[in-house]
């Protein structure tokens, strides 16, 4: 039997817009009618009610649809998932060891009125970035989201304070989402293309190769095989020094290892680019 999306609606529970965005995103199929008319199978209301469950419970759309193909299982869902929570908890833990440290003392400790007072334009610049339902991966959103430790220190409040500047730029805002929706979410999936030029174009820019010759000519056409000409055009959002600025800031805040800088692999493509 198979079901209009309205009918499939009243046995779900969910929206029409919200079946529609699923059905779209491939999570669950759909026939035309000759009118052009969505028709859902009888697998529809299974595979809607697991969706809307893990939804409820903060997956996202990239990872139930690898549970719902069969491409990873529940238990592994969960475990990343957990991992994402543990995150949050971190944060809150920071939140709470503020408040009582004002409970005790009656003022903030010091160099924490900066934290909290901005902690508002982190989340903004965040919402900017992957405010779309295809982007709310909790995996790229942890990798985006600096979190002081209870105690910082000097150097990681100086990086927070610049961070803080970076983030409302409202041109570095655009890009950044340009490259969100560009490689974040994609279907079917997309190669990485700024890991890739950085992998392969980093070490030759790194030794000084000419990006005319030929040996950057082979570089290019190995990077761009199977590469879209509007996706290409785009790298130059990657091209961004603010790009890496930020994840160096993101780094010492949130303690990581230094990242590798993309810009000059990616400014060198480019000019082998238009060399080729």
């Amino acid at each position: 039997m198979l079901h209009s999306i309205g009918e499939l609606a009243r046995l779900t529970g969910l929206s029409v817009k919200a079946i529609r965005f699923y059905s779209d995103r491939g999570l669950v199929a759909a026939e035309r009618t000759s009118a052009g008319h969505r028709r859902y199978g009888p697998d529809a209301v299974a595979r809607l009610d697991l969706v809307r469950t893990l939804r409820e419970l903060g997956l996202d759309l990239a990872t139930i649809r690898r549970v719902l193909d069969h491409e990873a299982t529940l238990a592994e869902v969960a475990a990343a998932h957990a991992e994402a929570l543990a995150a949050r908890i971190r944060l809150l833990g920071l939140h709470r060891a503020v408040l009582l440290a004002v409970a005790e003392h009656g003022r903030l400790p010091e160099g924490m009125t900066l934290v909290h007072a901005h902690r508002q334009l982190i989340d903004d610049f965040l919402h900017t970035v992957l405010n779309d339902p295809g982007l709310d991966d909790p995996g790229i959103r942890r990798s985006l989201t600096p979190e002081l430790p209870a105690n910082p220190t000097a150097e990681q409040l100086a990086a927070w304070s610049e961070l803080l500047d970076l983030v409302q730029d409202t041109d570095f805002r655009a890009r950044m989402r340009r490259l969100a929706d560009d490689y974040v979410w994609a279907t079917p999936p997309r190669r990485d293309l700024v890991a890739l030029v950085r992998d392969k174009a980093g070490p030759a820019a790194a030794a000084g190769v000419d990006p005319a010759s030929a040996e950057a000519g082979r570089i290019v056409a190995e990077v761009t095989a199977g590469s879209e000409p509007d996706r290409l055009a785009r790298l130059a959002d990657a091209n961004d020094p603010r790009r890496d600025r930020y994840l160096r800031l993101l780094a010492v805040i949130n303690g990581w290892a230094p990242p590798v800088d993309v810009s000059p692999a990616v400014d060198w493509f480019l000019r082998a680019l238009n060399a080729a």
